[in-house]
This record gives C-alpha cells, structure tokens and sequence, in this order.
C-alpha cells in the first residue's frame, strides 16, 4: 500500500509538472505576443506585466500566494500544496519561455491554439487536483456566504478583469482574449471529463431481469438494480442502473425497448466514473 501511495503521488506530481509545461507554453508562445490575455489571475498577472515591464512569473507566482493562503485556512491543505507546486512549475517555465519568440503573428490563429494548449495544461492540473488561478478559491469561499454559485463569481471576476484588458490593450484585443478563455475552457472540459463522456443511465421496466442480462451480455457492461414503486398503483417496479458511454446509448435503448417497448428509459451526464472497468468493454 505504502509503494502503491507514492506511485500515486509521483504520477501526480509528474502531471502537475506537465500541465505547468503545455500551460506555459500556450501562454508565452502563442498568447502573450499577441498581447492576449486568460481571465483569473493570470489575465491580472499579464496586464500588471504588460504596464509594468516587469516579469509575468513574478507576479504569476506573488499575485496568487495571498489566495492559497486562504484556501489553505478554508479549503484544505492537500489542494493548497498541489496548487502551490503547480503555479511554481508554471511560474518558472513562463520564465524559461520568455525570451523564446512567439510561434505566429496571426491573432486568430494564436487566440485559438493559444487557448487549445493553455486548456489542456490547465486541464491536467486541475484533473490531478491542483490549480493555477487564485480567483477560484475567492469564488469558493465568496459562494458560501452568498446567493451566488462559484460560476457566477468567477463570471464576474472575469468581466472586470476583461474590461480591464479593454482599457490597457484595446477593445479587440479584449475580445480576442474572450474567445481565447472560452475555447480553454471548452479543452479543459475534454481533459477532465474525457472524450468518452459517460451517461448514466435508469430504466424501468416490467422485464427488468431479461434486459439486466442482455446489458450484460451485448454491451458488457454490469448493472444495479432495485426495487421501486409506481406511486399511483403502489405497484413493485425493478429499477435499473447502468453507466456507458454515449457511443453505446443508442444500442442500450434499442435492447430495452426491444425487449420491453413501453420500458421507461432516463439518461443523464456523468462528470466522471472512477470504476477501473469502465472502459474495458465488450460489445457484441
């Protein structure tokens, strides 16, 4: 168990370690020569640069201490580490690429790519239980005390720092940038939630024993099942529960409806599934 938990942690820390990297390197590469900028922290970071001709790194990495502090008093130790090591790696790599020069001159081209990357190193961060950006934190905290979710506070945050960047890098600039965080933000989504986006899946039926076993056996997938019932007729009714991905939710209808054409079937987004054989599927 001991070699088992440190396995762990390297590997998460190694992916830390190269979330740090790609991020940087949508960062210093394709935005910030386009004067382009992310929302959070890091769009804060890049226009205090910008004015002050001071190192993004630095304040990267000071602009985002006072918030993990925070974090660490109200959210938790193992986050505020993993996010510590994280904002260093990038904070040193940004530093690294600095002088490199940027990969194009296209804004287009650099807003997309630039976002594509910058999410995906985000993406690994956050998936391996790290963060880059301070603001998070404020809006976790901030949701607690008040009617607004942690979204509507990050929206917020990100609307004032864009309008910012409007006023120090010019209007089209600060479009682009919004563009660039919304794309990053559609790569983080893949990242963290896998192109294999799992559905879950209940269904129920009077021929619930039968379609359990041909889940079972055409998909490969296992099942749950329990015992409902009908709230008008107080009738008993077998509930099934299945999660499969959604290439397969097509031909999970076709075999309960097959076998029972009045089968009610309800299916729903599953943000992640931590079930090793998950994706060891046999479809027949």
């Amino acid at each position: 168990m001991k070699l088992k938990k440190i396995r762990n942690l390297v590997i998460k820390f190694a992916l830390l370690l190269l979330g740090s990297a790609i991020a940087a390197v949508g960062l210093e590469i394709f935005l910030v020569p386009n004067n382009i900028i992310d929302g959070g922290i890091v769009g804060i970071s890049i226009i205090s640069s910008h004015l002050s001709k001071l190192p993004l790194g630095l304040f990267t990495f000071v602009l985002n201490v006072p918030f993990l502090i925070l974090g660490y008093r109200h959210i938790g130790k193992t986050f505020v580490i993993s996010s510590l090591f994280s904002i260093s790696a990038f904070s040193i790599f940004i530093s690294l690429l600095h002088p490199v020069a940027g990969l194009t001159d296209d804004v287009l081209l650099a807003t997309v790519f630039g976002g594509i990357i910058l999410g995906v190193g985000v993406g690994f961060i956050l998936r391996s239980g790290g963060s880059l950006d301070g603001s998070e934190i404020v809006a976790i905290i901030l949701s607690r005390r008040s009617f607004l979710s942690v979204g509507q506070i990050v929206m917020i945050i990100n609307i004032v720092i864009f309008s910012l960047a409007a006023l120090a890098l010019g209007w089209d600039r600060a479009l682009y940038s919004m563009i660039a965080y919304f794309i990053a933000h559609k790569a983080i989504d893949i990242i963290v939630e896998g192109f294999d986006e799992a559905k879950a899946v209940m269904i129920i039926s009077e021929e619930a024993d039968e379609i359990t076993e041909l889940i079972g056996c055409r998909l490969g997938r296992s099942v749950m099942t329990w015992e409902g019932q009908a709230g008008c007729s107080n009738e008993a009714r077998k509930i099934i529960y299945a999660v499969v991905t959604r290439i397969e939710i097509s031909k999970l209808r076709v075999i309960a409806l097959e076998q029972d054409p009045h089968a009610f079937i309800s299916v729903q987004d599953v943000a992640d599934v931590t079930e090793g054989s998950f994706k060891k599927r046999a479809i027949h």
